[in-house]
Protein backbone atom coordinates (compact mmCIF):
# COMPACT_ATOMS: atom_id res chain seq x y z
CA UNK A 1 0.00 0.00 0.00
CA UNK A 2 1.26 3.53 -0.75
CA UNK A 3 1.28 5.84 2.25
CA UNK A 4 1.78 9.59 2.41
CA UNK A 5 3.65 11.39 5.16
CA UNK A 6 2.41 14.66 6.62
CA UNK A 7 5.32 16.36 4.88
CA UNK A 8 3.96 15.32 1.50
CA UNK A 9 6.33 12.51 0.56
CA UNK A 10 5.04 9.38 -1.17
CA UNK A 11 6.19 6.15 0.43
CA UNK A 12 6.78 2.80 -1.12
CA UNK A 13 4.57 -0.14 -0.29
CA UNK A 14 4.76 -1.02 3.40
CA UNK A 15 3.03 -4.08 4.80
CA UNK A 16 0.47 -3.87 7.57
CA UNK A 17 2.71 -6.15 9.63
CA UNK A 18 5.66 -3.75 9.40
CA UNK A 19 3.53 -0.69 10.14
CA UNK A 20 2.03 -2.44 13.15
CA UNK A 21 5.50 -3.40 14.38
CA UNK A 22 6.73 0.16 13.95
CA UNK A 23 3.83 1.40 16.06
CA UNK A 24 4.51 -1.27 18.67
CA UNK A 25 8.14 -0.26 18.95
CA UNK A 26 7.36 3.45 19.20
CA UNK A 27 4.87 2.71 21.96
CA UNK A 28 7.31 0.33 23.63
CA UNK A 29 9.94 3.07 23.77
CA UNK A 30 7.46 5.66 25.08
CA UNK A 31 6.15 3.41 27.85
CA UNK A 32 9.62 2.15 28.78
CA UNK A 33 10.84 5.72 29.15
CA UNK A 34 7.78 6.87 31.10
CA UNK A 35 8.35 3.97 33.48
CA UNK A 36 12.05 4.81 33.83
CA UNK A 37 11.12 8.39 34.68
CA UNK A 38 8.86 7.26 37.51
CA UNK A 39 11.33 4.83 39.06
CA UNK A 40 14.23 7.26 38.73
CA UNK A 41 12.18 9.80 40.69
CA UNK A 42 11.58 7.14 43.36
CA UNK A 43 15.32 6.56 43.68
CA UNK A 44 15.32 3.02 42.29
CA UNK A 45 17.44 3.85 39.23
CA UNK A 46 20.94 5.13 40.07
CA UNK A 47 23.05 7.61 38.13
CA UNK A 48 21.82 9.83 35.33
CA UNK A 49 18.91 9.04 33.02
CA UNK A 50 18.42 10.74 29.64
CA UNK A 51 15.03 9.95 28.15
CA UNK A 52 14.12 9.55 24.47
CA UNK A 53 10.49 10.68 24.80
CA UNK A 54 9.48 12.67 21.74
CA UNK A 55 12.16 11.27 19.42
CA UNK A 56 10.80 7.74 18.94
CA UNK A 57 10.09 8.11 15.22
CA UNK A 58 13.78 8.44 14.36
CA UNK A 59 14.98 5.26 16.05
CA UNK A 60 12.04 3.19 14.84
CA UNK A 61 11.96 4.54 11.28
CA UNK A 62 15.70 3.99 11.00
CA UNK A 63 15.96 0.52 12.50
CA UNK A 64 12.98 -0.73 10.46
CA UNK A 65 15.42 -0.68 7.52
CA UNK A 66 18.10 -2.72 9.28
CA UNK A 67 18.88 -6.41 9.70
CA UNK A 68 20.06 -8.03 12.91
CA UNK A 69 23.60 -8.20 11.57
CA UNK A 70 23.73 -4.48 10.77
CA UNK A 71 25.43 -2.23 13.31
CA UNK A 72 24.30 0.79 15.28
CA UNK A 73 26.08 3.09 17.68
CA UNK A 74 24.15 5.08 20.24
CA UNK A 75 24.44 7.95 22.70
CA UNK A 76 23.74 8.82 26.33
CA UNK A 77 20.08 9.09 25.19
CA UNK A 78 20.13 5.55 23.86
CA UNK A 79 17.18 3.56 25.22
CA UNK A 80 15.09 4.20 22.11
CA UNK A 81 17.83 3.00 19.77
CA UNK A 82 18.26 -0.22 21.73
CA UNK A 83 14.53 -0.98 21.79
CA UNK A 84 14.13 -0.15 18.09
CA UNK A 85 16.96 -2.53 17.15
CA UNK A 86 15.25 -5.35 19.05
CA UNK A 87 16.73 -5.07 22.52
CA UNK A 88 15.30 -7.17 25.37
CA UNK A 89 13.22 -4.99 27.73
CA UNK A 90 13.95 -7.21 30.73
CA UNK A 91 17.70 -6.95 30.32
CA UNK A 92 17.42 -3.21 29.67
CA UNK A 93 15.32 -2.55 32.75
CA UNK A 94 17.61 -4.67 34.90
CA UNK A 95 20.60 -2.70 33.64
CA UNK A 96 18.94 0.59 34.55
CA UNK A 97 18.25 -0.80 38.02
CA UNK A 98 21.90 -1.82 38.36
CA UNK A 99 21.11 -5.54 38.57
CA UNK A 100 23.46 -8.36 37.51
CA UNK A 101 20.90 -9.74 35.03
CA UNK A 102 21.17 -6.54 33.00
CA UNK A 103 22.77 -6.29 29.57
CA UNK A 104 26.08 -5.22 31.12
CA UNK A 105 25.64 -7.04 34.44
CA UNK A 106 24.46 -3.84 36.11
CA UNK A 107 27.83 -2.13 35.60
CA UNK A 108 26.94 0.11 32.67
CA UNK A 109 23.65 1.61 33.69
CA UNK A 110 21.44 3.85 31.60
CA UNK A 111 24.16 5.26 29.33
CA UNK A 112 26.14 2.12 28.47
CA UNK A 113 23.87 -0.61 27.13
CA UNK A 114 25.17 -2.92 24.39
CA UNK A 115 24.22 -6.17 22.66
CA UNK A 116 26.77 -7.37 20.12
CA UNK A 117 24.48 -10.18 18.94
CA UNK A 118 22.03 -7.55 17.68
CA UNK A 119 24.74 -5.33 16.25
CA UNK A 120 24.26 -2.80 19.05
CA UNK A 121 27.82 -1.60 19.61
CA UNK A 122 26.90 0.34 22.67
CA UNK A 123 25.32 3.49 23.96
CA UNK A 124 28.02 5.87 25.07
CA UNK A 125 28.35 8.61 27.66
CA UNK A 126 31.19 10.22 25.70
CA UNK A 127 29.76 12.81 23.32
CA UNK A 128 30.74 11.97 19.75
CA UNK A 129 32.30 8.60 20.49
CA UNK A 130 29.87 6.75 18.25
CA UNK A 131 31.03 8.56 15.09
CA UNK A 132 34.31 6.69 14.98
CA UNK A 133 32.94 3.38 16.25
CA UNK A 134 30.32 3.34 13.50
CA UNK A 135 32.91 4.27 10.90
CA UNK A 136 35.18 1.48 12.10
CA UNK A 137 32.40 -1.12 12.01
CA UNK A 138 31.49 0.05 8.50
CA UNK A 139 35.09 -0.42 7.44
CA UNK A 140 35.04 -3.94 8.90
CA UNK A 141 32.01 -4.78 6.74
CA UNK A 142 33.74 -3.41 3.66
CA UNK A 143 36.94 -5.29 4.48
CA UNK A 144 35.07 -8.56 5.01
CA UNK A 145 33.11 -8.10 1.78
CA UNK A 146 29.64 -8.18 3.37
CA UNK A 147 26.70 -5.91 2.61
CA UNK A 148 26.23 -4.93 6.26
CA UNK A 149 25.73 -1.27 7.09
CA UNK A 150 26.39 0.82 10.16
CA UNK A 151 24.13 3.53 11.52
CA UNK A 152 25.50 6.21 13.79
CA UNK A 153 22.93 8.01 15.96
CA UNK A 154 24.09 11.33 17.41
CA UNK A 155 22.86 14.74 18.53
CA UNK A 156 23.27 18.18 17.03
CA UNK A 157 25.91 19.42 19.45
CA UNK A 158 28.17 16.42 18.82
CA UNK A 159 28.72 17.69 15.27
CA UNK A 160 31.01 20.29 16.84
CA UNK A 161 33.31 17.51 18.00
CA UNK A 162 36.40 16.58 16.01
CA UNK A 163 35.26 12.95 15.93
CA UNK A 164 32.33 13.93 13.71
CA UNK A 165 34.55 15.57 11.13
CA UNK A 166 37.18 12.82 11.23
CA UNK A 167 34.52 10.16 10.72
CA UNK A 168 32.76 12.06 7.91
CA UNK A 169 36.04 12.61 6.08
CA UNK A 170 37.23 9.01 6.25
CA UNK A 171 33.81 7.52 5.50
CA UNK A 172 33.49 9.67 2.40
CA UNK A 173 37.05 9.06 1.24
CA UNK A 174 36.76 5.27 1.52
CA UNK A 175 33.06 5.08 0.53
CA UNK A 176 32.19 3.26 3.72
CA UNK A 177 28.68 1.79 4.26
CA UNK A 178 27.71 4.09 7.13
CA UNK A 179 24.64 6.27 7.62
CA UNK A 180 25.11 9.24 9.93
CA UNK A 181 21.75 9.96 11.59
CA UNK A 182 21.68 13.31 13.38
CA UNK A 183 18.84 13.61 15.87
CA UNK A 184 18.64 17.38 16.02
CA UNK A 185 16.53 18.14 19.09
CA UNK A 186 17.67 21.77 18.89
CA UNK A 187 19.65 21.82 22.14
CA UNK A 188 23.08 20.75 23.31
CA UNK A 189 22.16 20.28 26.98
CA UNK A 190 20.80 23.79 27.67
CA UNK A 191 22.40 25.58 24.71
CA UNK A 192 20.22 26.11 21.65
CA UNK A 193 21.61 25.24 18.24
CA UNK A 194 21.56 28.91 17.25
CA UNK A 195 24.03 29.63 20.08
CA UNK A 196 26.54 26.91 19.20
CA UNK A 197 26.38 26.75 15.38
CA UNK A 198 26.16 29.37 12.66
CA UNK A 199 24.15 27.16 10.30
CA UNK A 200 20.46 26.35 10.16
CA UNK A 201 20.74 22.80 8.87
CA UNK A 202 23.42 20.39 10.06
CA UNK A 203 23.10 18.58 6.74
CA UNK A 204 25.06 21.52 5.26
CA UNK A 205 28.18 20.13 6.88
CA UNK A 206 28.24 17.22 4.44
CA UNK A 207 29.14 19.54 1.58
CA UNK A 208 32.73 19.79 2.76
CA UNK A 209 33.09 16.03 2.53
CA UNK A 210 31.41 15.45 -0.83
CA UNK A 211 28.69 13.42 0.88
CA UNK A 212 24.97 13.36 0.04
CA UNK A 213 22.80 14.73 2.82
CA UNK A 214 19.35 16.02 3.64
CA UNK A 215 17.26 17.47 6.46
CA UNK A 216 13.77 16.14 7.18
CA UNK A 217 10.98 15.92 9.74
CA UNK A 218 12.16 13.57 12.47
CA UNK A 219 8.71 13.33 14.04
CA UNK A 220 7.20 11.62 10.99
CA UNK A 221 8.18 7.96 11.21
CA UNK A 222 7.24 7.29 7.59
CA UNK A 223 9.50 10.07 6.31
CA UNK A 224 12.34 8.72 8.45
CA UNK A 225 11.73 5.20 7.16
CA UNK A 226 11.80 6.36 3.55
CA UNK A 227 14.91 8.57 3.78
CA UNK A 228 16.92 6.04 5.76
CA UNK A 229 15.86 3.28 3.38
CA UNK A 230 17.34 5.21 0.48
CA UNK A 231 20.60 5.76 2.36
CA UNK A 232 20.80 2.09 3.38
CA UNK A 233 20.31 1.02 -0.23
CA UNK A 234 23.16 3.29 -1.31
CA UNK A 235 25.42 1.92 1.40
CA UNK A 236 24.67 -1.74 0.63
CA UNK A 237 25.39 -1.07 -3.06
CA UNK A 238 28.85 0.25 -2.23
CA UNK A 239 27.98 3.89 -2.98
CA UNK A 240 29.20 5.20 0.35
CA UNK A 241 27.87 7.17 3.34
CA UNK A 242 24.99 9.60 3.80
CA UNK A 243 24.31 12.29 6.40
CA UNK A 244 20.66 12.50 7.46
CA UNK A 245 19.49 15.26 9.78
CA UNK A 246 16.11 14.72 11.41
CA UNK A 247 14.57 17.67 13.25
CA UNK A 248 12.89 16.58 16.49
CA UNK A 249 12.37 17.61 20.13
CA UNK A 250 12.90 15.92 23.47
CA UNK A 251 9.85 16.33 25.66
CA UNK A 252 11.75 16.01 28.94
CA UNK A 253 14.82 17.90 30.10
CA UNK A 254 18.31 16.97 28.99
CA UNK A 255 18.38 14.57 31.94
CA UNK A 256 15.80 13.63 34.53
CA UNK A 257 15.84 16.41 37.10
CA UNK A 258 16.55 19.09 34.50
CA UNK A 259 13.64 21.56 34.61
CA UNK A 260 14.17 22.69 31.02
CA UNK A 261 13.60 26.30 32.10
CA UNK A 262 15.89 27.48 29.29
CA UNK A 263 13.28 26.49 26.68
CA UNK A 264 10.44 28.92 25.90
CA UNK A 265 7.02 27.59 26.89
CA UNK A 266 5.61 28.48 23.46
CA UNK A 267 8.31 26.37 21.80
CA UNK A 268 7.61 23.39 24.04
CA UNK A 269 3.88 23.58 23.41
CA UNK A 270 4.36 23.88 19.65
CA UNK A 271 6.51 20.74 19.55
CA UNK A 272 4.12 18.79 21.77
CA UNK A 273 1.57 19.29 19.00
CA UNK A 274 3.97 17.42 16.71
CA UNK A 275 4.32 14.42 19.03
CA UNK A 276 5.34 11.51 16.76
CA UNK A 277 3.25 8.86 18.51
CA UNK A 278 -0.25 10.35 18.11
CA UNK A 279 0.73 11.50 14.61
CA UNK A 280 1.47 7.93 13.61
CA UNK A 281 -1.67 6.67 15.33
CA UNK A 282 -3.67 9.13 13.21
CA UNK A 283 -1.94 7.86 10.05
CA UNK A 284 -2.82 4.27 10.86
CA UNK A 285 -6.44 5.06 11.65
CA UNK A 286 -7.08 7.48 8.79
CA UNK A 287 -5.45 5.11 6.28
CA UNK A 288 -7.54 2.19 7.64
CA UNK A 289 -4.36 0.23 8.40
CA UNK A 290 -5.30 -0.47 12.01
CA UNK A 291 -8.51 0.02 13.93
CA UNK A 292 -8.80 1.64 17.34
CA UNK A 293 -9.43 -1.84 18.77
CA UNK A 294 -6.18 -3.10 17.23
CA UNK A 295 -4.25 -0.12 18.58
CA UNK A 296 -5.70 -0.71 22.03
CA UNK A 297 -4.68 -4.37 21.86
CA UNK A 298 -1.10 -3.33 21.13
CA UNK A 299 -1.20 -0.90 24.08
CA UNK A 300 -2.30 -3.67 26.43
CA UNK A 301 0.40 -6.02 25.16
CA UNK A 302 3.12 -3.39 25.60
CA UNK A 303 1.86 -2.59 29.11
CA UNK A 304 2.28 -6.28 29.93
CA UNK A 305 5.81 -6.30 28.50
CA UNK A 306 6.75 -3.35 30.71
CA UNK A 307 5.20 -4.99 33.76
CA UNK A 308 7.18 -8.17 33.15
CA UNK A 309 10.39 -6.20 32.66
CA UNK A 310 9.85 -4.40 35.97
CA UNK A 311 9.17 -7.65 37.80
CA UNK A 312 12.32 -9.15 36.30
CA UNK A 313 14.46 -6.18 37.29
CA UNK A 314 13.00 -5.96 40.79
CA UNK A 315 13.52 -9.67 41.48
CA UNK A 316 17.08 -9.73 40.14
CA UNK A 317 20.07 -9.52 42.51
CA UNK A 318 22.63 -6.76 42.60
CA UNK A 319 26.15 -7.64 41.41
CA UNK A 320 28.39 -9.17 44.07
CA UNK A 321 31.06 -6.72 45.32
CA UNK A 322 33.87 -8.99 44.10
CA UNK A 323 32.51 -8.75 40.55
CA UNK A 324 33.69 -5.14 40.37
CA UNK A 325 37.11 -6.36 39.20
CA UNK A 326 35.67 -8.73 36.62
CA UNK A 327 34.96 -7.99 32.95
CA UNK A 328 37.69 -5.36 32.86
CA UNK A 329 39.85 -7.03 30.26
CA UNK A 330 38.82 -9.14 27.28
CA UNK A 331 39.66 -12.84 27.47
CA UNK A 332 41.11 -12.49 23.97
CA UNK A 333 43.55 -9.87 25.21
CA UNK A 334 44.56 -12.04 28.15
CA UNK A 335 45.09 -15.04 25.87
CA UNK A 336 47.22 -12.96 23.55
CA UNK A 337 49.38 -11.85 26.44
CA UNK A 338 49.86 -15.42 27.56
CA UNK A 339 50.90 -16.51 24.06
Amino acid sequence: MALHSETGGIHLSISKELLSEMYRKMLRIRKFEKTASVFFAEGKIPGFVHLYIGEEAIAVGTCANLRDDDFITSTHRGHGHIVAKGGNLKYMMAELFGKETGYCKGKGGSMHIADAELGILGANGIVGAGHLIATGSAWSAQYRGTDQVSVCFFGDASTNQSTFHEAMNLASLWKLPVIFVCENNLYGISVSQARHQNIKDISQRAVGYGMPALSADGNDVLTVYEKVGQAVSRARAGEGPTLLEFKTYRQHGHFEGDSGAYRPKEEVEAWLQKDPLPRFESHLLESSILTEEELEAVRREVDEEIREALEFADASPYPAPESSVQDIYSDLIEEARIR
